[in-house]
Formats: structure tokens, sequence, C-alpha cells
């Protein structure tokens, strides 16, 4: 059996006028992400750690910030075409882990609606969906709450011809 291990990570701004969208979820907060797209920084790990397993670029790579097409788009339909990508090469998640660092909102009640709204599109069960969330204890821009980072890991399989 072949297995693999990716790593991810990504970092957006907190800016006024913009939804926040975090693991597929809207929250509810004063603030959302600077980016192209959504700006879902924990989708942006996760497919940064699914392309890193594959041996492919990263996220910038395949979706460019300069490209029209992917403006102000939804990060999980961005996380369907790397799925796309994952069947094309017979591969399957075996499990994924994440950490979002934010010093607020609150994140923890979102989790579960981040699962349920992830693994469907990942094709896993809620157990083989980690996400944690921390803060920075007031530490740096992150502890500042200018901005919100997510890291995530993967590791992967291939099916059998």
């Amino acid at each position: 059996m072949r297995i693999r291990v990716g790593i991810g990570f990504d970092i957006h701004r907190l800016v006024e006028g913009r939804n926040l969208c975090l693991g597929g979820i809207s929250i509810p907060f004063s603030k959302g992400l600077r980016g192209h797209s959504d700006g879902d920084c924990l989708i942006h790990a996760l497919i940064d750690a699914l392309l890193g397993a594959l041996g492919q670029m990263d996220i910038g790579h395949h979706f460019p910030d300069t490209d029209a097409q992917f403006k102000d788009m939804r990060s999980t339909i961005l996380l369907g075409k790397v799925m796309d990508m994952m069947r094309t090469q017979k591969a399957v998640i075996i499990n994924a882990d994440s950490v979002i660092v934010a010093e607020k909102p609150n994140l923890a009640e979102h989790i579960p609606a981040m699962k349920k709204t992830l693994c469907p599109i990942l094709r896993l069960q809620e157990a083989e969906l980690g996400i944690k969330a921390k803060t920075h204890e007031g530490l740096g821009p992150l502890g500042h709450g200018e901005a919100i980072a997510a890291w995530a890991s993967v590791i992967i399989t291939f099916e059998e011809s």
C-alpha cells in the first residue's frame, strides 16, 4: 500500500465588509477574511495538504489570484476540484487533521457544522477529520485579532488498479 502525507498552511487578514467563511460555513462575525476567493483559510490549508500529498504545486498555482474565474468563489468548490484530482489519481484520504488559530470569534461551537460540510466533500467520516480551534494567546498579528490562520495535515493512499 502506498501512503503519502501532506501538510498545508494558510493565513488571511481579517477585514471589514466581508463575510467570515471558515470550514465551508458562514460564521457570524464583524469581519471576514480577505482573499481572492472567499478567503477560507481552513479549506485552503486542506487543499495545500492534499496537493502536497499528490506531489502537486500549491493552491496558488492551481487557482491563481490573477484568474477572475476564482474571484469570490466558495472554497468548497475549489476543494471539490482538488477531490476530482484525487479521484483521477485513484487517491483516497485516510484521515485529515487541522488547527485553526483565531483570537476571535470563538470557533468551538462551529466545528460540528464545519465537519458536516467538509466530510462529504472529503469523503470522510466525522471521526476521520480533526478540526481544532486555538487562540494565539494575544501574541502577534494572530493574537491581536488581525488575521486567522490554519494548518492541516492529510494521509492519503492509492486504490489498487
